[in-house]
């Protein structure tokens, strides 16, 4: 055994695990940073809509934040954390906001995602808080 663990078996101390850091201090700092870089597709008005002000819809905000916070979970599991989280989070919530019956579809501009990923304006000083901090 290492010396750590005799040492805790010693005293009858457990060591604390180690609390994960946050990549990201938010969901518009992780959509900005990556979901919009990986996420890549045609935004064409028809099928498909987007904003780059994402952040004004209460739909979309919930859901990005939904999907940064499984993401941050998930990709501590080395195995199987990225096939879930693209299966089960990114997928599913990005089909629903992308959708013909999505939060954007009233919007009459078409947005490309085709080169550099979803378009994103970034959203107003102090919206977002960076949690990191706050941890």
């Amino acid at each position: 055994m290492s010396d750590d663990v005799d040492a805790d078996l010693a005293t009858g101390e457990v060591a604390a695990p180690e609390t994960p850091q946050l990549i990201y201090g938010n969901c518009a700092e992780f959509f900005d940073g990556f979901l919009r870089r990986i996420y890549v597709r045609s935004i064409n008005g028809r099928e498909t809509h987007w904003s780059p002000r994402w952040w004004e819809s209460a739909e979309a905000v919930y859901r990005i934040d939904a999907m940064w916070r499984a993401w941050e979970s998930l990709r501590l599991d080395a195995a199987l954390g990225g096939s879930t989280w693209l299966r089960d989070h990114m997928d599913y919530h990005m089909a629903v906001l992308t959708s013909s019956a999505g939060p954007f579809a009233h919007l009459d501009d078409r947005y490309g995602a085709k080169d550099g990923g979803l378009p994103h304006e970034a959203p107003p000083a102090g919206m977002f808080v960076d949690e990191r901090a706050a941890a």
